[in-house]
């Protein structure tokens, strides 16, 4: 346990570093040219790790006895837990199967060229070593190591760029003040200060930005929606508090200027984010419900999903996606110029579930063989269709039939493409196919059809 003054210290020390970001939080924000590197990396890598882990995966979606409904990161909420009886789980936490050499090895032969890790979910809980609370991994359980650090060191060794997922909102925080649209069964006093909760907030954050886990890829905040007006003749942006976000993303960026930061609000992106994501929807899509007041940026995109119905580890949840699934998520996002986010929720021991790895292993062996048609491309010249939809890279169009049963016969109609099509090219065994350049369309034998994903290849002049 960390002594009061010591706590004292350092919060004063960290809250130096952050005033000096007043200064120009009311300027326009213009990203650095490493942070524009950095968006165009991120829009070459397509395929990421989501990794939600933390003590709640201690009850794995269970409370006294009883299967909790919804996703297991937030039993604290749906299982109306108090504080009292919730922070005794993280002495339970204990996981001393944790290898961060396998988990970045995992990712690495799934394809994936980044990782997102939960650092603080919505129960405030710090998963690395911090020195403005307590309430973290190091104090709190047995395990007492920062699996953050082993993490991000181990990503920079096997060369795999590190974001951190961070809650913007605090279940266990008493200056969470006032209280959002969750959490409201925590126990805390009804009072706090939202200022010295956001102090604290970035104070936390320049810890995990400030050097101590190297160059970090970015910040995945979560939680701005809490706090959201919805009401008649109310902005969809409007909200009971300040959430300061210039001042906050301006300490990030000015600490790390290459860092991406996005913010799974559900809105329009706001100045200074670099990237925007769309949650269990591709971009444009409102499926899940989340996205009706989210319009398409001009930024970097990024869809994201789970393995199987929940983020957190989730005893009773056995829906784990078929490689058929998982494939079409990876491809159409790619096909809506987006990345794809793919979640693991590890188990409180610190293993991925053996049917995520299943997974993970399936996934690799096919992006081994059609990488190719996602990595470094862009949404395709023809608009996403029943059938599937299309990536481009240079000369080279890639279309993804990921529906043979929307085509009519053989035969699929294209838009007339910009250049001439000079073969077509089965993408699996480099076989030609017929190409009618007075109809544009193209044939494909049903014999030739792939059960997954079907993916054609068209050498294009011009482009």
């Amino acid at each position: 346990m960390k002594s009061s003054g010591f706590r004292k210290i350092a919060f004063a020390f960290l809250t130096v570093l952050i005033v000096t970001t007043q200064v120009n939080a009311q300027a326009p924000y213009k990203p650095s040219a490493e942070n524009i590197e950095a968006r165009r990396w991120y829009q070459d890598a397509k395929f990421g790790l989501f990794i939600h882990w933390g003590i709640y995966s201690v009850p794995g979606g269970e409370w006294k006895g009883q299967i909790v409904p919804s996703i297991s990161e937030w039993i604290m909420h749906n299982a109306k837990i108090p504080n009292t009886e919730y922070e005794p789980i993280a002495a339970e936490f204990n996981p001393t199967q944790f290898d961060p050499a396998e988990w970045v090895a995992l990712a690495k032969a799934a394809g994936m060229k980044y990782i997102t890790i939960t650092s603080k979910h919505h129960d405030g809980f710090a998963m690395w070593d911090s020195k403005v609370s307590d309430w973290d991994i190091v104090d709190r359980t047995p395990y007492k190591k920062d699996v953050l650090r082993m993490l991000a060191d181990e990503c920079h060794k096997q060369g795999i760029k590190l974001f951190f997922y961070h809650s913007q909102l605090d279940w266990h925080h008493p200056d969470y003040y006032p209280r959002g649209h969750t959490g409201q069964h925590a126990g805390r006093p009804e009072s706090g200060d939202f200022s010295k909760y956001l102090d604290y907030m970035d104070a936390q954050l320049t810890e995990l930005v400030g050097g101590k886990y190297g160059k970090i890829a970015g910040i995945w905040f979560d939680g701005w929606w809490d706090q959201q007006i919805k009401e008649p003749g109310k902005p969809v942006t409007a909200t009971k508090v300040d959430w300061r976000l210039r001042r906050t993303y301006d300490l990030i960026h000015r600490l790390q200027p290459q860092a991406l930061i996005g913010n799974n609000h559900h809105v329009t992106p706001f100045e200074g984010e670099d990237f925007q994501m769309f949650e269990k929807d591709l971009p444009g899509q409102n499926t899940a419900g989340f996205n009706a007041d989210a319009t398409i940026s001009n930024l970097p995109l990024e869809a994201c999903d789970t393995t199987n119905d929940s983020w957190g580890y989730k005893k009773s949840d056995r829906k784990f996606k078929s490689l058929k699934q998982l494939v079409h998520m990876l491809v159409g996002s790619a096909g809506h110029n987006a990345n794809f986010l793919l979640n693991v929720g590890p188990t409180p021991t610190g293993e991925f579930p053996p049917e995520a790895i299943a997974q993970l292993k399936q996934l690799g062996a096919w992006i081994a063989e059609y990488g190719d048609s996602v990595y470094g491309t862009r949404g395709g010249p023809v608009a996403p269709q029943k059938w599937g939809v299309t990536t481009q890279k240079g000369s080279k169009v890639y279309v993804h039939i990921t529906d043979a049963t929307a085509t009519a016969g053989e035969e699929i109609a294209l838009p007339e493409l910009k250049g001439r099509v000079k073969r077509v090219r089965l993408m699996k065994d480099g076989s030609v196919l017929p190409f009618d350049t007075k109809k544009s369309s193209l044939t494909v034998p049903r014999l030739s059809r792939d059960p997954v994903d079907t993916v054609l290849v068209l050498e294009v002049d011009g482009r």
